[in-house]
């Protein structure tokens, strides 16, 4: 016979339990329409330049703002719900709009005066070139006989 494992199994015989219970169904069992959106990013690493990659949808390029300030990079926007299609009867909506806001710290090796940003795709890419000092370099020392 197979039992079913249930963590919460001890707290059943409490009052205050069942609360707790219900608040999390309703939370879990919500769209994700009201709950705050955050794109998913990629951070990597080449030699020359620091590249960010964030997923945004359907994200109108006026809308994504991009800043540096103090060593810290902010990528801000908004996905906009298209409530004035009222001919379609929506079942279900699970993906999220709305005002989104990401910070990253940028490290001292990157130059904040080339940074670049494109937009394609639904994908936007923030290239954060590094300082020349702080790219590698081989510097070849001869050996000599003595």
């Amino acid at each position: 016979m197979i039992t079913r494992y249930n963590p919460f199994a001890a707290l059943e015989h409490f009052p205050e339990s069942r609360l707790f219970t219900d608040t999390l169904s309703r939370w879990l069992d919500e769209t994700t329409a009201g709950r705050p959106w955050t794109p998913p990013v990629d951070i990597f690493e080449t030699a020359n330049e620091v590249v960010l990659k964030a997923d945004v949808p359907e994200v109108d390029m006026k809308d994504i703002h991009i800043e540096l300030e103090n060593g810290t990079l902010t990528i801000k926007g908004q996905r906009k719900f298209e409530s004035e299609k009222k001919e379609k009867g929506y079942h279900r909506i699970e993906r999220s709009y709305g005002s989104f806001a990401r910070y990253f710290s940028v490290p001292d090796s990157v130059d904040p005066e080339k940074i670049a940003a494109a937009y394609s795709n639904g994908v936007l890419t923030v290239t954060l070139p590094k300082k020349e000092i702080a790219k590698p370099r081989t510097v070849k020392v001869e050996l000599k006989a003595n």
